[in-house]
């Protein structure tokens, strides 16, 4: 490994800034890695090596490059948010090919703070699933190969854990951004409805989906969702004890939770109830019609984003799934039960104020053509796995996911951490307690013949 790739967004920013190392250094470190292993990991759709060296040149020569929080950062960009100068595929070749013509404001915002934007991510067509393969490639997951890296947000987090980027941004409309991080040994948050500018697709899916970082410390998660959200996420000196509901079932009646996920959480307890706060068992009061809800919400969002383009180009099981979500369009839109599941769920916030669960119920799948699947299959192998997250898009509240323990396989295992609105620096308060008193490998040991 180079002296910068693998290192954080934070220890890097503080070298540039110091002017110890030039951001065409750190750039280009990040971009022979990317040449050297890429191809095994499927992360980029599209890498910017020339371009990306150019606008770190420019970063170097900028008046304000030491007040630059991300100075000189190499950062990966999901591929459905627009980039100046590069086409967004979304996955798809139904999509244009034509060059965006400005930045989405989260980019925008990303490289007025130093970032260096070197190359677009790998996503499942129009974002649906939650796993990352087609037409441009397939997103595995560094520390198995063998297994995929999770969607949508799959390329970002596969570039992060094998240290192409040190940081990625992705969204998450249901579960896309806490997938692949726990699926990766990563840590992300996704914000709030509101804390972040969205703008992803048509519609954002009707409010559900955020823009977010991933990362492999809390350190980074933290600078970076201060540049997204243009706010100030300051650490607390003083750490208030709180009330933490441990839940290990499964919100999605007949799901099982493997027992590396069940483990993890109950290692997280028992890791925060050492550090003060007070834990215990409590099962939030999920509808059993919440599956049928998230499929409603879930398939509807790709019908939006699917409208004006040629179906023929479309692989079946996106056809399908736009196909079921028209049928939903009109409930969906009213927002009534997002807002009876809200009300549902708030007095258990009352009580308590974070969620300890398991970010997962199994490992993902194995990394193959699931593109080429039916639809049925799809949807049984993505909620299989992925459970946990949907409830907290439907109600537009804060969630992470954060690494601990290990599945058998040796690649990483998570938990998830979820609270009331407005509670993001709770939630990243107890993630830097986990972290320090639990700490994890950040990276996977990716080499050239692994």
């Amino acid at each position: 490994m180079s002296s910068w790739a693998g290192r954080t967004a934070a220890e890097i920013a503080a070298a540039v800034r110091a002017k110890e190392v030039t951001p065409r250094e750190v750039v280009a470190e990040h971009l022979a890695r990317i040449e050297r292993l890429d191809g095994r990991i499927g992360a980029f759709r599209k890498v910017r090596a020339e371009a990306a060296l150019a606008e770190a040149d420019a970063v170097a020569s900028r008046a304000d490059l030491a007040e630059l929080p991300l100075a000189g950062v190499p950062v990966a960009v999901k591929d459905n948010l627009a980039v100046r100068g590069e086409s967004h595929r979304d996955g798809s070749v139904a999509t244009s090919d034509t060059p965006a013509a400005e930045d989405h404001v989260t980019v925008a915002r990303l490289r007025a703070a130093g970032a260096v934007v070197v190359g677009l991510t790998n996503v499942p067509e129009l974002c649906v699933f939650g796993t990352t393969e087609g037409v441009f490639g397939t997103a595995r997951n560094p520390w198995d190969t063998s297994r995929s890296a999770g969607g949508s947000s799959g390329g970002s987090a596969a570039a992060v854990a094998a240290g192409l980027v040190p940081i990625a941004l992705g969204n998450d409309g249901m579960g896309s951004l806490r997938i692949p991080a726990a699926n990766c040994g990563l840590v992300t948050l996704k914000p709030g409805h509101g804390v972040v500018p969205a703008g992803i697709g048509n519609g954002d899916w009707f409010g559900m989906s955020e823009n977010g970082p991933l990362a492999t410390t809390v350190e980074d998660v933290r600078l970076m969702l201060s540049v997204l959200a243009d706010a100030e996420f300051v650490r607390r000196e003083e750490r208030t004890p709180l009330r933490i509901a441990v839940a290990l079932r499964s919100p999605v009646a007949g799901v099982s939770v493997s027992k590396p996920y069940t483990t993890a959480v109950r290692q997280a307890a028992g890791v925060l109830a050492r550090a003060g706060h007070r834990v215990r068992r409590a099962e939030p009061p999920y509808p059993l019609s919440l599956s049928i809800t998230s499929l409603q919400h879930w398939t509807a969002g790709t019908a939006v984003d699917a409208e004006g383009l040629d179906p023929a180009r479309l692989a079946r099981r996106t056809r399908v799934h736009a196909a079921v979500g028209r049928r939903f369009l009109a409930s969906v839109r009213t927002g009534d039960q997002r807002e009876r599941l809200r009300a549902r769920l708030t007095p258990f916030f009352i009580e308590h104020d974070v969620l300890l669960t398991p970010a997962l119920a199994r490992r993902s799948p194995k990394a193959a053509p699931w593109h080429k699947r039916g639809w049925v299959r799809n949807i049984a192998a993505n909620s299989a796995y992925s459970p946990f997250t949907p409830p907290w898009n439907l109600t537009g509240w804060p969630a992470m996911s954060i690494p601990l323990g290990t599945l058998p396989s040796g690649a990483p295992c998570a938990v998830q951490l979820v609270g009331r609105p407005g509670t993001e620096e709770d939630l990243l308060a107890l993630a830097e307690q986990l972290e320090s008193l639990h700490p994890w490998q950040r990276t996977a040991p990716v080499t050239d013949q692994a």
